[in-house]
């Protein structure tokens, strides 16, 4: 859906409408120097042939190094493998674990492709609505009611896309303890890790041997590096599940472009001081959104603690005009009377809300609320 408003907007732009996004999933910024300058030397060396399907070993063994560093647990290479982009390494996960029949509980509000990953496995998705009051979060009691004896598999996204939500150390271990009293997996999709504002992020794996065993990592290069294109993710956990999804990949796509994984070599191994300049920005953009719409009448969010989205309650606005009474709705109308684009909460599985991306530079941020604010007026005055 998010690429779908932003086709439309770019439609828009070409045809002369002045239309500003915020409905965008990756940052505005370039990838860094030293990185394209990485997949430059992977060409002129000519590293540009086949790798093994589940990556090279110096990529591996950067990976491993990485989730060393950040979470304290060590990976053997053969228990890390490569794809294109983490929503690849999620689907392989998937398909990997789930079998038809399965259920696989999923937080809502959910990235887009949670639930229709699982019915491509011939599972069942199992949504739990999470709570605006209590950080968009799931706890242990909420999980157990929804668990059966067909419970296979938790999506688990945090920092979230839509809501930036993430979990403390105890509210983490809560649900560990549960998954390891059902023995279900977590699939745990940390691509935001490193666009955190408040707190310390916390891994499910650093929580013991037993959980780490249930456990999936998925993490990548495209948020934290500014390297979406380039389309590096990769996934982490038992040597048995690793073996599934490289088989996987072996038979559906082969490895993962070469060039790149030289380049998600360099940006793993970078200090990451290179990459605080842009977490900096956005903390101030983060800031600055929160504070003006939560001056727009008839809007409200909570301040996300990573990622770079606001998940802005919209419900006000429903009940204040007689016109615009969903997401659907109010997105376009607001990529018709303001000329900007955001993408309608009931993709994410919640139409009370509409999610902005703070990933545009602060002149883009402060006009499109602006007229965000004026059309939201003029709306509610009709």
């Amino acid at each position: 859906m998010s690429l779908a408003i932003s086709a439309k907007a770019e439609e828009l732009r070409r045809n002369g409408v002045d239309v500003l996004s915020l409905s965008v999933g990756e940052p505005d910024f370039d990838t860094p120097s030293l990185i394209k300058e990485a997949g430059i030397r992977a060409i002129q060396e000519g590293k540009t042939k086949y790798t093994r399907a589940q990556g090279t070993v110096e990529l591996r063994e950067a990976i491993a190094r990485r989730i060393k560093k950040d979470t304290g647990v060590d990976y053997p290479i053969e228990q890390i493998t490569v794809a294109n982009g983490a929503k690849h390494s999620i689907m392989n996960a998937l398909l990997a674990l789930l079998d038809p029949g399965d259920e696989a509980i999923v937080l809502s509000p959910y990235w887009v492709s949670y639930p229709e990953m699982i019915r491509l496995c011939e599972a069942t998705p199992v949504i739990i609505h999470t709570k605006e009051e209590k950080g968009f979060k799931v706890d242990r009691l909420t999980l157990e009611k929804h668990t059966s004896d067909k419970t296979k598999v938790l999506i688990l996204n945090a920092p979230s896309n839509p809501t930036g939500s993430d979990y403390t150390k105890e509210e983490l271990q809560a649900i560990t303890d549960w998954a390891v009293e059902q023995n279900v997996f977590i699939v745990s999709d940390e691509i935001y890790s490193k666009l955190l504002y408040e707190g310390t992020h916390y891994s499910p794996v650093s929580f013991g041997r037993e959980v780490n065993n249930l456990t999936i990592l998925i993490n990548g290069v495209s948020k934290s590096y500014a390297m979406t294109g380039w389309r590096i993710g990769y996934a982490a956990g038992p040597a048995d599940i690793i073996k599934a999804m490289n088989g996987l990949q072996s038979q559906m796509t082969s490895n993962p472009n070469s060039i790149a994984q030289f380049a998600g070599t360099a940006a793993l191994d970078a200090d990451d001081a290179l990459f605080l300049p842009m977490v900096q920005a956005f903390r101030e953009r983060r800031d600055y959104c929160v504070t003006r719409v939560n001056q727009i009448p008839g809007m409200h969010c909570n301040t996300p603690d990573g990622a770079f989205y606001l998940f802005v309650n919209v419900t006000e606005i429903y009940a204040q005009n007689d016109t615009v009474r969903d997401s659907l709705q109010l997105a376009a109308y607001l990529l018709e009377e303001a000329q900007v684009a955001v993408i309608p909460g009931i993709g994410f599985g919640q139409d009370a809300y509409i999610r902005l991306s703070f990933a545009a530079g602060m002149e883009t941020l402060e006009e499109a609320l602006n007229r965000i604010e004026t059309a939201v007026v003029k709306l509610l005055n009709r």
